[in-house]
């Protein structure tokens, strides 16, 4: 069955483009020119992805807005903000929001495709069997990559599709530095620099809600990033 997509994008023509697009493609597409009727779909039915536009008609914002009320609904649903704002303050919002990648319409169609060809691979694995190689544990971290669940400290984290696969890459070496490069090869990524930080931070801030303590993702100035072990 084709893949659902939804796309909310103010503007006809680039609406009408990206949708014939993404059609060539084997996708279904869905698109919505403002927040009010997108919501009312999502309502009776989520997609199996959102890509999504900041400014919406009259809303400035709207699609922030859209993004929260989203993730609100699926912590697992794929968001990507789609827009042509392209600095850092707008992309760290869309992250911290929940979305799991941030594009500007710059970018090429292959790249954009690419995207979503990933984050759709990364969903399909909660739905392979659950097996003992399916299990990270590392101290008071448990991961299961076949249901994409996160325990700490026997508390739930609900994480993002990015953030789980980036989180995995790290957890599954444990005491290892992991480059951004490596990273993003293993969890099937194609980001840039920002993006990996805003994920990182974002990560560590649902860790700390449970455990204030929390300092097991450490930052290696000029190489990466690594899980620490006791022995760390």
């Amino acid at each position: 069955m084709a893949k659902r997509i939804a796309l909310i994008e103010d503007d006809p023509a680039i609406r009408e483009n990206y949708t014939s697009a993404l059609e060539n493609q084997g996708y279904q597409v869905i698109s919505y020119e403002d927040r009010l009727n997108a919501t009312r779909a999502f309502e009776t039915r989520l997609p199996d992805l959102a890509i999504i536009d900041i400014g919406l008609k009259d809303e400035i914002d709207g699609g922030f807005a859209l993004c929260q009320q989203l993730r609100n609904q699926s912590k697992t649903l794929p968001i990507i903000f789609f827009t042509a704002r392209d600095n850092d303050y707008d992309t760290i919002c869309g992250l911290r929001m929940g979305a799991d990648d941030y594009l500007t319409k710059d970018i090429s169609l292959p790249h954009l495709l690419a995207r979503i060809a990933a984050l759709f691979r990364r969903t399909e694995l909660l739905h392979q069997p659950v097996n003992s190689n399916d299990i990270i544990a590392q101290g008071d971290l448990s991961m299961d990559t076949s249901r994409m669940t996160v325990t700490w400290q026997s508390h739930p984290i609900e994480l993002t599709v990015t953030e789980f696969w980036m989180l995995h890459a790290i957890a599954k070496y444990a005491g290892h530095v992991k480059s951004r490069q490596q990273l993003m090869d293993e969890s099937q990524m194609v980001v840039d620099d920002t993006t990996i930080t805003s994920h990182i931070k974002r990560i560590r801030k649902k860790f700390a809600q449970i455990d204030t303590q929390f300092d097991a993702i450490e930052t290696v100035y000029g190489m990466g990033y690594r899980w620490k072990t006791k022995a760390n």
